[in-house]
């Protein structure tokens, strides 16, 4: 579960799914949250995409139109500062060699694993696991073609540009980084473990989010996010229930100003029982599925 949870992430929640749409055509999900003067769409994103898959139209683009304004999870800073604030937080000066902490034979494949990556197989020995996981679990988006421009906060983003729209987020990028930060030394570790061990299969699952995503099954990319969510609960904890929470309380806030709000938001954060919506729900909010 913690690759799978962390897998997610990377696409930047992200049994069976529903049945692939073709091949180009993608239908995500969609909620509508509203009252007599206030209406906020809620999308589910991936953050990571091939390019040429064709989501942003028919019902989910009519959305956005109708919006003037964009929030996303975060508005990601220049380039020079997030490259130092990942040096601040995820990086030590002392200590063990990462490879050092990790059983030997994890150790062995973490630093196998490096060069495909571009990467000298010592130059993750002062990250933190936590950074260590996060940069292998992408990895694998990128050699099957995942790639942030084509996510779909990039093209929610110059969309939003062109349009002279209002863009805003609800986290910082300290913020966001600051949730793997605090995790627990032992539950870091573990993640990191869990990474290298089950990277032979990440395409596979990746594969499998996406088709979800793609159909609009939510209770599909549910079940791949969080089975097994006991295995990792300070995690899980981190990266879903309190977001979750903090959002439903931003919505709430929001839905007392008159306006169209777009909200785009890892889709993992809308699927399950967990999610926003269930959030909202203990709020007095309700938020429908929009048919498209």
């Amino acid at each position: 579960m913690l690759r799978k949870l962390l897998i997610g992430v990377a696409l930047l929640a992200l049994g069976g799914c529903a049945a692939e749409p073709p091949a180009n055509d993608a239908d995500p999900a969609l909620w509508v949250v509203k009252d007599a003067d206030t209406t906020i769409y809620l999308f589910g994103t991936v953050h990571m995409l091939k390019p040429g898959l064709s989501w942003f139209d028919e019902g989910v683009k009519s959305a956005f139109d109708a919006s003037s304004e964009l929030v996303l999870e975060l508005v990601m800073p220049p380039q020079d500062e997030m490259q130092a604030l990942v040096r601040e937080l995820g990086m030590t000066s002392g200590g063990p060699a990462l490879p050092d902490q990790l059983p030997p034979a994890e150790a062995a494949k973490f630093r196998a694993a490096l060069p495909e990556m571009g990467l000298a197989p010592e130059a993750l020995d002062h990250a933190e696991p936590w950074l260590a996981a996060t940069m292998l679990s992408a990895a694998p988006l990128r050699q099957l073609g995942y790639d942030e421009k084509d996510g779909a906060e990039a093209v929610l983003t110059a969309a939003a540009q062109r349009a002279g729209k209002k863009v805003i987020g609800l986290e910082t990028a300290r913020e966001q980084l600051g949730y793997f930060d605090r995790l627990p030394l032992a539950a870091q570790r573990a993640l990191l473990i869990e990474t290298i061990d089950e990277l032979p299969r990440a395409g596979d699952t990746i594969d499998r989010m996406v088709a979800a995503w793609r159909a609009g099954d939510a209770d599909g990319l549910a079940r791949l996010m969080n089975e097994d969510l006991g295995r990792s609960p300070e995690l899980a904890e981190a990266l879903l229930a309190q977001r979750n929470a903090r959002w439903a309380d931003w919505l709430k806030a929001r839905m007392q100003k008159p306006g169209t709000v777009f909200v785009a938001v890892g889709a993992g954060h809308l699927a399950g029982s967990a999610g926003v919506q269930a959030e909202l729900a203990k709020r007095g909010l309700k938020a429908e599925r929009v048919k498209y």
